[in-house]
This record gives C-alpha cells, sequence and structure tokens, in this order.
C-alpha cells in the first residue's frame, strides 16, 4: 500500500479509503439494514491490506453506516484514521453541532473522530448554516476539548467556491470530486494541497459510471490495456496532489483489486497522463457536439428529459460505458437523479429545436438514443 502525506497534519494516509457509503444492505419490508457479517469482513480485509482511512456520514446507509463502521473499528482503532461528517442542512440553531456530534460518537462507540466534516458544503450552505449559526466555533470548541482531531468538509460546488473555503484557514482537509470524467476540480486540488490541506477523493469511478467495462478508456494506454476501474483509480492517484481515493467497496474482491492498484510503485507516467486527458478532452469536445447540456431546450412538453437522454447516450456514444448507459437509461423516471421521461416517449413535436442554440437536430437524436439505450 502507499502512504502520502495528509496536508500538513503530520499523517500519513493510505493512497486507498475505504468509502462507507455503499456497505451491502438487505431490504425487509421496506426497512434496511446492514449486512453486518459481509461489510464487516470486507472493512476488517481493507485494514489488513494498509487502509488507515475509513469515511462515512450520519445519513449513509439508511443512518446505519457508523454504527457497523464502529464496530469494525474494534481493535483497529490506534491504526486507523476516522472520518465522518455531520448533516450541515440539517441544523436549525447553533447547538445541533454539538448534538449531531455526540450522537456519532456514541453511533461509532468512539471517543473521538479524527476528521470531522462539514458535509456537502456549498456556498449557499457555507452562508445559510455554517455562518449563520457560527459553527466554526463550535468546531473549534469541539477540537479544542479533544472530541475532534481535525476540522475539514466535503464539497459539492464550483472550484471558485473550493479555493475560498480553502483560504478561510481553519481546515486540515477536504472531501471532493475528481476523475477522468470530471476534471473541473483539478486546479483547485492543487490550490488546496499548496496551502497545506490534505485532499481525498470521491468517486475515482466517477459514481460507478467507470465501473463498467469501456474498450474507448481501456485503450487510452498505449501497448497495454488495463480495466477500466483500474485505469480511473491510477489516473485519480497519479495525481501528486490527491492524498487518497476513496472507493466504495462491497465486496472482498473489489477491496483486494484495489489495493493492488494502490499499492503499484508506478501508476502511470506523466507522458500517460497527459496522452489520457488530451484523450478525454477530445471526447469531451465531441461530446459537446451532440449536446452541451446547456438546458434551453427545456421543459419539454411531454417532460422528456432530453439533456439526461442525451448525456446517457454520450456515455454509450463517445466513451464506450453502453452497460452503464443503458442501465440507467431504463431508470429515467424512477429516481431523483433521474427525473423526467425517456427519449423514446418524445411525439416529435420540435418546440425543442426551436430553443436550441446549437440548431440540434433533437428529434432525431432521442430517436437514436431510444434506439441504442432503449
Amino acid at each position: 500500500m502507499q502512504y502520502r502525506e495528509f496536508g500538513n497534519t503530520g499523517i500519513k494516509i493510505s493512497a486507498l479509503g475505504f468509502g462507507a457509503m455503499r456497505l451491502p444492505e438487505i431490504e425487509e419490508n421496506g426497512t434496511y439494514r446492514i449486512d453486518e457479517e459481509q461489510a464487516l469482513a470486507v472493512i476488517t480485509r481493507a485494514f489488513e491490506l494498509g487502509v488507515n482511512y475509513i469515511d462515512t456520514a450520519y445519513g449513509y446507509c439508511h443512518g446505519n453506516s457508523e454504527i457497523v463502521v464502529g464496530k469494525a473499528l474494534k481493535g483497529w482503532r490506534d491504526k486507523v484514521y476516522l472520518s465522518t461528517k455531520m448533516p450541515t442542512w440539517l441544523v436549525k440553531d447553533k447547538g445541533d453541532y454539538r448534538r449531531f456530534l455526540e450522537e456519532q460518537l456514541q453511533k461509532l462507540d468512539v471517543d473521538y473522530i479524527d476528521f470531522y466534516h462539514f458535509h456537502a458544503l456549498s456556498q449557499e450552505r457555507w452562508e445559510n448554516f455554517v455562518l449563520k449559526y457560527d459553527l466554526l466555533d463550535e468546531a473549534q470548541k469541539a477540537k479544542e476539548e479533544g472530541l475532534i482531531k481535525h476540522i475539514s468538509f466535503s464539497f459539492h460546488d464550483e472550484p471558485e467556491v473550493l479555493k475560498q473555503l480553502v483560504d478561510v484557514g481553519i481546515f486540515s482537509s477536504l472531501l471532493c470530486q475528481y476523475n477522468l470524467l470530471d476534471r473541473a476540480n483539478e486546479e483547485a486540488i492543487a490550490y488546496a494541497r499548496e496551502k497545506g490541506l490534505g485532499v481525498v477523493i470521491m468517486g475515482p469511478v466517477a459514481g460507478g459510471r467507470l465501473a463498467a467495462s469501456s474498450k474507448t478508456i481501456q485503450q487510452l494506454l498505449e501497448g497495454r490495456s488495463v480495466s477500466t476501474p483500474e485505469l480511473a483509480l491510477r489516473f485519480v492517484l497519479a495525481n501528486e496532489n490527491v492524498s487518497c481515493a476513496l472507493s466504495g467497496m462491497n465486496t472482498i474482491e473489489m477491496v483486494e483489486e484495489n489495493a493492488a492498484t494502490a499499492s503499484l510503485d508506478t501508476l502511470l507516467s506523466e507522458a500517460e497522463v497527459e496522452r489520457i486527458k488530451e484523450a478525454m478532452e477530445e471526447n469531451r469536445r465531441l461530446a459537446d457536439l451532440y449536446c452541451t447540456g446547456c438546458d434551453y431546450c427545456m421543459p419539454c412538453p411531454q417532460e422528456v428529459n432530453i439533456p439526461l437522454n442525451f448525456r446517457l447516450m454520450n456515455y454509450h456514444r463517445v466513451y464506450g460505458l453502453t452497460e452503464y448507459a443503458r442501465a440507467q437509461y431504463q431508470k429515467i423516471g424512477t429516481t431523483e437523479n433521474l427525473k423526467g421521461k425517456k427519449a423514446e416517449d418524445c411525439i416529435e413535436c420540435g418546440i425543442c429545436e426551436t430553443k436550441c442554440p446549437q440548431n440540434l437536430e433533437i428529434r432525431k437524436q432521442l430517436k437514436e438514443t431510444a434506439a441504442a439505450l432503449g
């Protein structure tokens, strides 16, 4: 296992971190519980292979993740750094910070948390929750009392906002997204590291999009081929500004494969990284020819989510992520993240084409999407 400097904390953190958001669950009559036997076996195997950073949160796995992570830490507490997150958006008054912290300490059955995050910060949540309720003061008090060792934040907003949060000067580390398909935070990550923060990456395989096989991506390395998930993880870890990449592992096989990747002495050469970036940038430009995702075509009178359908079509057509694209297409209209209707529900009224700044043949492309993914 590779170990890296974690900002200015003085800690050496494993290049691979365990993300406890996707622990195996069992559903019984609408109630979810974690398959503890399997989850504990998977987490323990990660610890045995050198993973020394585990990340959970208040709401993960229907509120049960912290309980199981606490059980997994028995016998490992002095060897593993524990990260969890306070649900920032649920704060109603200043005292909620301490209330959540004490509840989480109890669920985890620990005396302290190594890295306690403000969960999913954005400009809006920073202003309307953290600053409004003086939560930085509460965090500092908890740190002085030894209940938390480091104040951290996870992030979902524009890169410029990430830099502003780094400049606050109170944070030891951050957690943000970065992967082959989304490199928007690349410059901000470098800025954070320069300022002494440890950088942990979520979604190194793009939230599962890169877990599927893609010949397009597998062939990005000249003269050799690796699996899509392995290349995605190697790409993230090849960034010198990344301290650790989280993976939401729920089988021992996944743990062993990822641990093997994170143990490689040589991940990718500079030339390979640049080749990958150039290829993915070209793919992005190609995707933009089909749809830039500007949303000007919306709303559709038939509630067809045109940008979503085209985004999935691009995963298939441009990136070769056909298995993922088809699976997601079938789920359109069933979840909050996949709102609206499928391409096949288009009645060809043509209203969308009158609003498209690219003058795309939207009706034709929707037919192609329905044929390819339906």
